[in-house]
């Protein structure tokens, strides 16, 4: 349980420091940093997969259409999620990106109950209100609606949407996504190595190293988070999930500068949400464990006898 938690934290907080990699990359166009973040992170998982002898997955998907249609609409999402993360960061919107992701439960909530015909509690019907207050005024203050934020939000929920029903594991399935991608990334920054214009061949040793470095800063913190996720209860994996967008929010305030007065009611609402859905699951959790052990008592008592 210990362990699993300090996977889980490690996890977020490396996820929560993003913003300090791809600021160290700023002079690299967001669009080349998503190709050269999809080309290294399969170079680094390749290396994971062929250590620990983790490829007989391949021959059985190969032969799953389905299986890799659903992974290209995966692959497909990721990349717009993780291009959006890219340019915001680099464009001075740091806090909006955080806004994604403190959305993100709630979103997920939402999704489950349109596409998976998941039933909705009415605390979790409140939070999604009062979160929806938050955003209202969000578009309010800005005078149009926190895009950035919604994007991210609902491209990563739509993104563990398909990853809910996968066939494959978080290692193997992240391979497969960069490997779908791979031909893309290798066209594109073949052609700007063609141009003269590819960041990676045109820049001194360091720069090539915290370029090189984006395969094992993606994979990483996934391995983590997966570990943890095994050996701890979802309840707490999602309280834990707040750490990664509260680093980035303060990274955004306190090292960036970012305005934050203006749209700390919206932010404020949406923690309002996020502390309702937590509790309620908690809430839920607790209940389920109460009834799982006077089952079990009731169990044993019509065993042994006892009235």
């Amino acid at each position: 349980m210990q362990l699993g938690m300090l996977f889980a934290a490690s996890a977020y907080v490396l996820w929560g420091l993003f913003p300090l990699y791809f600021r160290a990359l700023q002079q690299v166009a967001p669009l080349e940093i998503l190709f050269h973040r999809i080309a290294w992170a399969l170079l680094f998982l390749v290396i994971v997969l062929t250590v620990r002898r983790q490829w007989g997955w391949v021959p059985k998907v190969a032969r799953q259409p389905k299986v890799l249609l659903g992974f290209a609409a995966s692959s497909v999402l990721l990349s717009v999620n993780w291009f959006i993360y890219i340019w915001s960061v680099n464009n001075g919107h740091v806090i909006d990106s955080s806004l994604g992701y403190f959305m993100n439960p709630l979103v997920n909530v939402l999704l489950g109950f349109l596409f998976l015909h998941e039933r909705m509690r009415v605390l979790q019907w409140a939070a999604i209100a009062v979160a929806a207050a938050g955003v209202l005024w969000l578009t309010w203050t800005a005078g149009h609606p926190p895009w950035i934020g919604l994007a991210l939000a609902f491209s990563f929920g739509s993104y563990g949407l398909l990853r809910k029903t996968a066939a494959l594991g978080a290692l193997e399935g992240l391979s497969l996504e960069t490997i779908l991608l791979f031909p893309f990334a290798l066209a594109y920054l073949g052609w700007l190595a063609y141009q003269g214009q590819n960041a990676f061949v045109q820049s001194a040793l360091p720069a090539k190293c915290l370029i090189a470095a984006a395969g094992p800063i993606t994979a990483v913190p996934l391995l983590l988070f997966a570990a943890g996720a095994r050996r701890i209860p979802m309840s707490t994996l999602g309280l834990l999930q707040y750490i990664a967008p509260s680093l980035q929010l303060m990274l955004g305030v306190w090292l960036y500068g970012e305005p934050f007065g203006p749209r700390a009611p919206g932010f404020f609402a949406i923690w309002a949400a996020l502390a309702l859905y937590s509790l309620e699951s908690l809430w839920q959790a607790w209940a389920m464990r109460e009834r799982a052990k006077a089952s079990g008592n009731a169990t044993f008592a019509d065993k042994s006898g006892v009235s």
